[in-house]
């Protein structure tokens, strides 16, 4: 997204560090790009434990690109938050087109050397178009607050912190008005986002170490 402010700090580093402990032996193995998704809620870090997994790939010769739920909205920012007000029940899974985002991702996995996707300009409150030239990536990071309910996703890392402790970075970011409002949004955003906890492969704790997830039923 353009316009976004994205800050890396020591913690997301050693995150970023610790996940790729985890992936990188199957990473060299692989003939085919694999699809890795960083989720967590808002303020959690997920585009700067993205933008640090992809330095941290590209040192171990591993090229990465980085897909954003944030280009996947169905309105851009502005219009979506209007919408949320005059509508509470918006906010979900259906405030973006994951089937368009699940879609890019199988014509990564089949072959595609680039692909058409939307671009939010966060600062002109609009939606256009690009072609993301692939190449022949290795690995695509695809982050946002959804990505571990993508059906062609091959890892997940979810990072296990709630809006309440998220609530310093999201200010810093300053991207949202911080009232009584955002608190009912982002309360929803917890009881969708914690039920895919299950569904992820690695976690990052509250303290941002990183563990494999528990076994899934």
């Amino acid at each position: 997204m353009k316009g976004d402010k994205i800050i890396i700090q020591p913690h997301h580093e050693r995150a970023a560090r610790q996940a790729a402990e985890f992936m990188l032996p199957e990473l060299q193995r692989s003939s085919k790009p694999v699809i890795i998704t960083v989720a967590g809620e808002s303020g959690a870090g997920k585009s700067e434990i993205a933008e640090a997994l992809a330095e941290v790939f590209a040192e171990n010769g591993i090229e990465s690109a980085i897909l954003q739920q944030d280009d996947y909205f169905v309105y851009p920012p502005r219009t979506n938050e209007a919408r949320r007000r005059d509508d509470i029940y918006w906010v979900g899974t259906s405030e973006v087109r994951l089937d368009l985002m699940d879609m890019n991702i199988r014509e990564i996995k089949d072959g595609a050397t680039s692909v058409t996707k939307p671009l939010v300009d966060f600062d002109a409150d609009s939606i256009g178009e690009e072609r993301l030239e692939i190449g022949e990536v290795d690995v695509v990071l695809v982050e946002g607050t959804y990505t571990t309910a993508l059906e062609n996703a091959d890892r997940r890392v979810f990072i296990d912190r709630t809006y309440v402790d998220t609530r310093d970075a999201r200010a810093l970011r300053a991207r949202e008005e911080q009232d009584d409002f955002l608190e009912r949004v982002l309360s929803i955003e917890h009881d969708i986002i914690s039920s895919h906890k299950p569904r992820a492969d690695y976690i990052v704790t509250r303290d941002y170490n990183v563990i494999e997830n528990e076994p899934k039923a």
